[in-house]
């Protein structure tokens, strides 16, 4: 630079930067505001210098608060999340965090830098976490709440905060004036249990002292081998965060990391779990009092952040919280001695699922008082949590299934062409070619059916109702999965007159091809992979059966529940896979009108697939082609009677006036066994 110019200011760099910056204070005020920031977020500097940041939308608020405390250690953060801007929209973001240090060396602030994200991946990538760590949130906080004893609830949230962050171990510490009390535990020495200090030389008392949320300390800024959790070889950091209940810090939760680290990730979920910790402790809390002293019930009941009802021997309303009025907009008079205004869980620890008349989506869990033959009706909004949930459920059964498999499918086959062309008749070349043609083809629709998200996120499965031929597609089938490998024989036995059925083609030949790819998968040794078709009771049935590793017992009907994997099945590093590929089938088959189902044979497993036969009251004439329209779904865990066809309006016991979740098409994975066969 040349001397006679004056260097650049502070001021200067920051108001040139096309970056938004911001600087928070130690009390979380903001302190600096520069034009880009302003630009970004429609607020000028005037509107927010002076106080807390306002673009931090509400849901994320623990995610903001887990990072700060993060980046009290000196090391910068960068990660993907959202912002709300003035005018009330949401932008994604690339927000880096860094921490300021006083004069004394000790922290003092912040600096965020923002940048628009315009990478779709990562944003995508960042909502997929955040809906899978909602949805795992959800399974604790419903595990916290199934008993409504206090002290199966703290034993609950003890156990919860070493499964959802990773910690080693954990506990949660009692606030008792000015002492605390560790009075649970996991994966700690029991003759702690009862240990209790003073809360001023304690963590708990620092983190109170601090105003803040959660604390986090480890080896690197202070001493921990003097402290009680030193109870853990090799402790060396120690995430804390307060429990409230009524609005007052009732409790901590302690998480302690011996053989990994936390990152913000971790503290942003114990920070949520604590929130719902305290709402758990006050049900607990109000369950006990209102057990007691019935006399101040409605006093307790109404502190709590759920909704809660007290029902009476035949089911109907005697008490309504406050909660509950703002929950279902229902007044305390207008339920009291009636029956509530949404369906009950049909036994004590179930929760169900249900969709109020506005769109919101209530978890509703039920106890009973053993003393007065009462029941306690707890419920909350999740609607949110149900949003992010049928999000990822599509993204992963479409992308992760329908895209992928169709792919592979034509991979496959073009690979064999290249590698055998010579060595393959010009018949068996034409039909290898037709093959691809009609596997693009398909991938055509499928690609076609996921731009229609807006159909596929509310469960509507457009299904065919048209007449085919059941034995021809079977032996396009058998064809197109002979030559992806050289271990296993596959045969087809098809009766000449078979019938034609009805039903939608490309869906029964999805299905087909999962089936196959299920026995090439699950047969690593090789083997015969016996396809059998007959007409039986006016339906069409397809017999698949390998020779393969087989089911556990009892596991016939689990294979067809979501995520769900049988025995060696199992296996991620053998099979791999996301145990979507059962319960999508058994979902297109019913809306078929057939149904799959799953029989363990001496050696291997059965898959037995039914469709309707053309002329059984279907409706459809031969050669009309038109579609019967848009089908709901079912949804749940692919429950019901091994090859028991499902009556009108049934439904699932865990949930109620659902909408379907069903994806379009089948998403098909080629086995790894094939995909090795080829490559010998």
């Amino acid at each position: 630079m040349s001397s006679d110019h004056a260097p650049l200011s502070a001021e200067t760099v920051l108001t040139a930067s096309a970056d938004a910056v911001v600087g928070i204070d130690g009390a979380r005020r903001v302190t600096v505001w520069n034009p880009a920031a302003e630009r970004m977020f429609g607020w000028t500097a005037r509107e927010v210098v002076g106080r807390e940041a306002p673009f931090v939308p509400a849901e994320l608020s623990s995610e903001y608060g887990a990072v700060l405390e993060q980046v009290r250690s000196g090391t910068p953060l960068s990660i993907v999340t959202r912002r709300v801007r003035s005018d009330g929209t949401v932008i994604d973001v690339r927000a880096s965090t860094s921490c300021v240090l006083g004069s004394d060396g000790e922290p003092d602030g912040w600096v965020l830098t923002f940048q628009p994200c315009e990478n779709e991946a990562q944003v995508q990538a960042a909502a997929m976490e955040r809906a899978r760590l909602v949805r795992r949130l959800t399974d604790v906080v419903v595990d916290i709440n199934a008993d409504l004893s206090l002290k199966s609830v703290l034993d609950r949230i003890s156990r919860s905060i070493t499964e959802l962050t990773g910690a080693d171990a954990g506990g949660f510490v009692l606030l008792n004036e000015d002492r605390v009390e560790l009075v649970s535990l996991t994966d700690l020495s029991d003759r702690l249990q009862g240990f209790s200090a003073p809360l001023e030389t304690s963590l708990f008392g620092e983190l109170l002292r601090s105003g803040k949320s959660v604390l986090l300390a480890n080896e690197d800024t202070r001493g921990l081998q003097d402290l009680v959790w030193a109870d853990l070889p090799g402790l060396h950091t120690i995430a804390l965060c307060v429990s409230n209940v009524h609005g007052r810090p009732y409790g901590a939760l302690y998480a302690l990391y011996s053989q990994r680290k936390v990152g913000h990730v971790e503290l942003e979920l114990l920070e949520l779990l604590a929130a719902h910790a305290g709402v758990a402790i006050g049900n607990a809390m109000a369950y006990e009092e209102l057990n007691l002293q019935r006399v101040h019930e409605q006093v307790v009941a109404d502190s709590s952040a759920d909704g809660i009802a007290v029902l009476d021997f035949g089911g109907r309303v005697r008490k309504w919280n406050r909660s509950a009025v703002e929950l279902t907009g229902y007044p305390a008079e207008s339920v009291e001695g009636r029956h509530p205004p949404f369906p009950l869980p049909p036994a004590h620890g179930e929760p169900i699922k249900h969709q109020l008349k506005d769109g919101r989506w209530l978890e509703i869990l039920m106890a009973r008082i053993p003393r007065t033959h009462e029941w306690v009706v707890d419920f909350r909004d999740i609607t949110a949590q149900r949003a992010m949930e049928e999000e990822q459920e599509f993204f992963l059964a479409t992308s992760g299934h329908e895209l992928r498999t169709p792919i592979t499918v034509i991979h496959g086959l073009a690979t064999t062409l290249v590698r055998k062309w010579s060595r393959l008749s010009p018949r068996s070349q034409r039909e290898a070619v037709g093959t691809i043609a009609d596997r693009s083809a398909n991938l055509v629709t499928l690609v076609e059916r996921l731009r229609l998200g807006s159909d596929a996120s509310r469960g509507e499965l457009d299904v065919d109702r048209v007449p085919f031929d059941l034995r021809e597609l079977l032996g396009r089938a058998v064809r197109a999965f002979r030559p992806l490998s050289d271990q296993h024989d596959v045969v087809l036995v098809a009766e000449e007159d078979l019938p034609m059925t009805v039903g939608d083609p490309l869906a029964t030949g999805m299905i087909m091809d999962q089936l196959l790819d299920n026995a090439l998968k699950f047969s690593p040794e090789g083997g015969t992979i016996h396809v059998c078709a007959r007409a039986e009771d006016g339906k069409a049935v397809v017999v698949v059966d390998d020779e393969g590793l087989g089911l556990v017992p009892g596991d016939e009907e689990r294979v067809f529940g979501r995520f769900v994997r049988s025995g060696p099945r199992g296996d991620r590093s053998r099979f791999g896979g996301l145990g979507l590929g059962l319960y999508i089938v058994r979902q297109l088959a019913r809306e078929q009108g057939g149904d799959v189902t799953a029989h363990r044979r001496r050696q291997g497993t059965r898959m037995r697939f039914t469709v309707p036969v053309h002329g059984r009251g279907d409706g459809e004439t031969a050669g009309s082609g038109e579609r019967s329209g848009p089908v709901a779904a079912r949804t749940g865990a692919g429950g019901g009677a091994s090859g028991a066809d499902h009556p009108p309006g049934h439904r699932e016991a865990q949930e109620t006036t659902k909408t379907s979740k069903s994806p379009e098409a089948l998403p098909r994975q080629r086995s790894t066994s094939a995909d090795a066969s080829r490559r010998r």
